[in-house]
């Protein structure tokens, strides 16, 4: 396990190196002028030097600086605990959707309950740091590891460029065509990058997929907590799916040909028990493809899973329950996406009711609204995480359930190389696995995109995957679908479609004339 097993080395090298933070590098390639200098000749020097490197950018999905949980942080301008890589992406993938809300007051936080952020919000700034802090540490690892010989060092640049791409995912998706785009090729130093469209970018990551896909160790060779080629297949499959989103044209038939190498060559299996995925012993679950490792020891953090886990107990709920010693009062889900469940037979549905009210009348009332069990830092064998102030609980990236529905999407809305009956039996393994029989089980008629919708929020929720999914669907910000607090109001209302991309973050734009604003910002 990486980031639990290997010890990080403070990289000031490559935090100076962070360009959306206006910094000027000189020459990289100089001897150090004291033993105590840190240069790329002093970082870069056995395989050893660079497993400790990657660690650092596996890690910077973790954590949050140099130490933990706080004191020396990676970036600036934002609270350190609020800067996690996780915490930022699921607080932008979640709370502007129906599956929930949040009742804090951090400067520019509530926005992200209705849909009315701008270009200088700090939390819109914290995520795009954070992707363009991890692409720049890839970048200077890829310089450094592409002309390697050594066959270790080449396979730990696979990885590498692995976490390049889905930053740049995460920045396509996020942030819509015209972000700045740096690869190894350009040249180290201070300098203004230029845009990418957002056609172009997804063809880069698509063509870097598929380039390094076969070059990373096959399906669960690799260490836990590091990708593999199974990784990059369901990658790919996430890219197509939302092709249409992307670049105007479909890529249904591209979706279903990544999703079955997954399923066909990845050897993976559903967990029988759906509260295993997300426990403090999750690294033993079946079904994960890539995980993000966290350890209430060794990665302390206030963001990632540890955030997750605190933000969703308050009110009368039993903090010890959850292994952790206080709730943060926080987040909760809407009533119109409490509705989609089977809250007597699907055992997914994993909600607090007790002193909570199903509507929302006050936002920032934690008892307003149904809190989630789902994820706890207590084992699956109901034990206490190691620490009750930092969870061990690891976040799925990747699941197997996904890439099943990913598969199911893509046959219903008309992709080649797949199957309807294997898409309706994929389906119906999730369901049975949810219901404990089959009585849940559904037909082939009933397997519409609609329905698939309906099962991912069912299935994935409180993931990081239902903006995404909310706007490919064409939901997001139309009147088509609204729920509480969208738009403003307790009823929800539509918002401008603008907001289905995030701002660039004015500081960017303010620094960096090659860059054009966001329509509507």
């Amino acid at each position: 396990m990486l980031i639990k097993k290997y010890r990080i080395i403070p990289l000031a090298l490559i935090v100076m190196l962070t360009f959306v933070m206006a910094s000027c590098v000189g020459d990289l390639n100089t001897k150090p002028l004291s033993s105590n200098t840190v240069t790329s000749a002093s970082v870069y020097k056995t395989p050893q030097d660079y497993k400790q490197v990657l660690a650092k950018l596996y890690a910077g999905f973790a954590t949050t600086g140099q130490q933990g949980p706080s004191g020396n942080p990676d970036i600036q301008g934002i609270d350190e605990g609020a800067s996690s890589y996780i915490r930022q992406y699921w607080e932008a993938q979640e709370l502007p959707t129906d599956e929930a809300v949040i009742a804090w007051n951090d400067p520019g936080l509530p926005e992200f309950n209705t849909q009315s952020w701008n270009s200088s919000n700090g939390f819109v700034m914290g995520m795009y740091d954070r992707i363009y802090y991890e692409i720049t540490m890839a970048n200077e690892f890829i310089r450094h590891a592409q002309g390697s010989s050594n066959p270790t060092i080449r396979e730990y640049n696979t990885e590498a460029r692995f976490i390049r791409a889905y930053c740049y995912w995460n920045a396509l998706d996020l942030y819509g065509g015209g972000v700045p785009f740096v690869t190894e090729k350009n040249k180290v130093g201070a300098f203004q990058p230029k845009p990418i469209s957002s056609d172009s970018l997804f063809s880069y990551i698509t063509s870097e997929l598929k380039d390094i896909a076969p070059k990373l160790p096959a399906p669960q060779q690799n260490e836990y907590g590091r990708v593999d080629r199974a990784a990059a297949w369901t990658l790919l499959a996430k890219l197509y799916l939302n092709a249409k989103v992307y670049t105007g044209t479909a890529h249904w038939s591209d979706c279903i040909t990544y999703a079955k190498k997954v399923i066909n060559q990845g050897g993976y299996s559903l967990d029988p028990t759906y509260d295993n995925l997300f426990r403090a012993d999750n690294q033993n679950a079946q079904g994960i493809i890539w995980a993000i490792p966290f350890d209430g020891v060794h990665t302390k953090t206030y963001g990632g899973t540890n955030f997750i886990i605190h933000a969703e107990v308050g009110g009368s709920m039993s903090a010890s329950n959850f292994g952790i010693e206080s709730g943060w009062a926080g987040t909760r889900v809407t009533p119109q996406f409490y509705n989609k469940f089977d809250t007597t037979n699907d055992s997914r549905a994993m909600f607090y009711t007790n002193g909570q009210t199903k509507s929302i009348k006050d936002i920032h009332n934690f008892s307003d609204g149904y809190a989630v069990t789902k994820w706890k830092n207590i084992t699956s064998k109901g034990k206490p995480g190691k620490v009750p102030a930092f969870a061990d609980t690891d976040y799925p990236m990747f699941r197997l359930a996904d890439v099943y529905l990913m598969y199911a999407e893509a046959v219903a809305r008309g992709g080649k190389g797949g199957s309807m009956s294997e898409a309706v039996n994929l389906v119906n393994k999730i369901r049975e696995r949810a219901y404990g029989n089959s009585s849940g089980d559904i037909s082939a008629s009933q397997l519409t995109p609609d329905f698939i919708l309906n099962e991912r929020a069912r299935e994935l929720y409180w993931e990081g995957y239902r903006r995404t999914d909310l706007i490919r669907y064409g939901l997001y910000t139309t009147p088509d679908y609204v729920w509480s607090w969208k738009g403003g109001t307790q009823a929800g209302s539509a918002t401008d479609s603008h907001y289905k991309v995030y701002p660039i973050p004015a500081s960017d734009i303010n620094s960096n004339p090659n860059l054009t604003q966001n329509p509507g910002y």
